[in-house]
C-alpha cells in the first residue's frame, strides 16, 4: 500500500468482505493505551486460575489434547442434520475424523491423529477457533 500510495482498499465477493486501511491503525493505539491499565489486573487472576488446569493435564500422562491445526469455524458434524463425528466416551484412532474446521469456505476434516477415548469436548459447535487451540481431551489408549 505504501508503494502505490493507497490509503484504503476494499474488496467484496460472494459475501466475503476485506477492508484494508493505513489510517485506521492510528486510532487503535489510544484505545489500547486506555485499556492497558485494566488488563494487568484482570490477567493476574486468570493466569493463576489457568495454571493449575495446565498442570493438571501435564500431571496425568494418560490425558492428551487434540489441538486445532488451523484457524476457522469448528463443526462437530458434517451437516446440521447429521450425527456428530465423535462424542464424549467415543473411541478414536489416528484416522478417525473428529470434527470439521471451515476455513475460507473450505470444509477441512480433522483427524484425531491419536488413539484413545474422548473425555471432553472443549469448544462449542460453530465457535471461531485459533491455530493450536485445544478442541478435545482424550484418555490415551
Amino acid at each position: 500500500m505504501k508503494r502505490s500510495e493507497l490509503s484504503e482498499f476494499e474488496f467484496e465477493e460472494d459475501g466475503f468482505k476485506l477492508r484494508l486501511s493505513r489510517q485506521s491503525s492510528n486510532p487503535v493505539a489510544p484505545i489500547m493505551q486506555s485499556v492497558a491499565p485494566i488488563n494487568p489486573v484482570a490477567t493476574a487472576p486468570v493466569a493463576s486460575a489457568s495454571a493449575p488446569a495446565a498442570k493438571e493435564v501435564a500431571e496425568d500422562p494418560n490425558v492428551g489434547i487434540i489441538k486445532s491445526p488451523m484457524v476457522g469455524t469448528f463443526y462437530r458434524a458434517p451437516s446440521p442434520d447429521s450425527a456428530n463425528f465423535t462424542d464424549v466416551g467415543n473411541k478414536v484412532d489416528a484416522d478417525s475424523i473428529v470434527c470439521i474446521i471451515e476455513a475460507m469456505k473450505v470444509m477441512n476434516e480433522i483427524q484425531a491423529e491419536v488413539k484413545g477415548t474422548i473425555t471432553e469436548i472443549l469448544v462449542v459447535d460453530g465457535d471461531a477457533i485459533e491455530f493450536g487451540q485445544p478442541l478435545f481431551k482424550y484418555k490415551k489408549a
